[in-house]
């Protein structure tokens, strides 16, 4: 994942009312403490919640030197323990959501015509919601086979902007994971000499040709 900018999603899963409120609330908390590191931090797409300023799912763009690693201390999963907003007389105390970063998609990574997407109807919890519409979205890069799946927001529009992500998260180790085959097969090379039947034989300090095609 680049230093110079990524994307952070903060989501409230399938979580009730209550999950979307710790969203907005966490938020502006996670920006700040971002741009005290001096890093950018933008937001670029919101899924709304049940409540005004509450939210579904935020996603940001964060840019800067050491971006990820600044970004680091916030991924995974965030609880809230309080009185619910909405029910105070809930007995449930402790509310989770998630934060999930990803690789922002280069603009010139892929030709828009090798990328395959469909929609699909989102599987899991949820509810007659969720198995009524189909919000969830599967791309393919067809050159390479590679397919990401993003189906936990209600929004298709950021399903599509996040299974871009995790596509381009896979291209981007398929890259890495080639240049890694390649740096070992080019050490194996460096070590494993095979002394025996040589193409070519020199003798002296004259390099003398003995064996081999001049």
């Amino acid at each position: 994942m680049s230093d110079a900018t990524l994307w952070l999603q903060i989501s409230a899963g399938r979580g009730p009312a209550e999950c979307e409120w710790v969203v907005g609330q966490l938020v502006p908390r996670l920006s700040q403490d971002l741009r005290a590191q001096g890093l950018s931090v933008e937001e670029i797409d919101r899924t709304s919640g049940q409540q005004g300023g509450d939210a579904r799912s935020i996603l940001l763009r964060v840019s800067g030197p050491e971006a990820s690693a600044y970004a680091a201390g916030w991924l995974g999963t965030i609880q809230w323990i309080g009185t619910s907003p909405y029910r105070p007389h809930h007995g449930r105390k402790n509310w989770f959501v998630s934060v999930a970063a990803f690789a922002e998609p280069a603009a010139d990574l892929w030709d828009a015509a090798d990328v395959r997407v469909e929609t699909l109807r989102a599987s899991g919890p949820g509810g007659q919601h969720v198995n009524r519409t189909e919000s969830a979205i599967r791309v393919t890069h067809l050159p390479t086979g590679l397919t990401a799946i993003a189906q936990e927001e209600r929004s298709q529009h950021l399903n599509r902007r996040l299974a871009l992500a995790r596509l381009a998260d896979l291209l981007a180790e398929q890259a890495e994971t080639r240049i890694r085959e390649e740096m070992t097969t080019r050490w194996r090379q460096h070590t494993q000499l095979i002394r025996g039947n040589p193409v070519r034989v020199y003798r002296g300090k004259d390099w003398t040709l003995v064996t081999g095609h001049r």
